[in-house]
């Protein structure tokens, strides 16, 4: 069963008062929406599609059912994604200051279960707010037509064979105008790479992955 393509096995509930923000995530990776329960789960649904190595990925895609202490329990992750080389990743977001004891039962349940069948699990928390605001802004320039203009494409790339800093590099190419969104969307792709530790700006460094 490819659990990166199917249905979420539930719900999201949309409601006012909620304290939770569901919406939908459109995933580059697999041109498709993906549906998240809440902020937390849209930073790790970006950072999935951010992640060269996802090639595809789902919402609470199955249930887990398992007995424990005589009682019939069940737990969907939060996402499922599939690596390039096949390896199946489970997910669950929760911070660390919510997690209860009968959330970490469940955790511990999904992740003896990923366990056994070869899958990586990850229980992940809050995102870095730099590294989390970085690729929010790339992730506007994640779509194919920021790099369909494949002259340009090859001319920043050519440009930012060493590493360069961005404005001033980009604006020897062209109009900044129309070189900073190819800019933008290769380093999206992991084609060019910079520090996303720190704020992009005009001064980051970029270069071409392969140096």
């Amino acid at each position: 069963m490819p659990f990166e393509s199917a249905a979420p096995v539930r719900s999201f509930p949309s409601y006012r008062g909620q304290r939770h923000f569901p919406g939908w995530y459109y995933a580059a990776c697999m041109d498709r929406l993906v549906e998240f329960e809440s902020w937390l789960e849209r930073d790790h649904a970006l950072l999935l599609d951010f992640d060269p190595q996802v090639v595809a990925f789902a919402a609470q895609p199955f249930w887990l059912w398992w007995t424990e202490q005589g009682a019939r329990r069940r737990h969907a992750p939060d996402f499922f994604a599939r690596a390039a080389d096949g390896t199946g990743l489970v997910v669950d977001c929760r911070p660390v200051e919510r997690i209860d004891e009968r959330s970490a039962q469940s955790f511990a349940a999904m992740r003896s279960a990923c366990e056994r069948v070869g899958w990586v699990y990850r229980l992940v928390g809050a995102v870095d707010p730099v590294r989390e605001g970085n690729l929010r802004w790339l992730s506007g320039y994640r779509q194919r037509r920021f790099g369909q203009d494949v002259v340009l494409v090859a001319a920043v790339e050519a440009a930012f064979a060493l590493p360069e800093p961005l404005f001033a590099r980009a604006a020897r190419v062209a109009d900044p105008i129309r070189v900073l969104p190819v800019v933008f969307h290769l380093l999206w792709l992991g084609v060019l790479t910079a520090d996303l530790s720190v704020p992009l700006a005009d001064g980051s460094l970029v270069a071409r992955s392969t140096w």
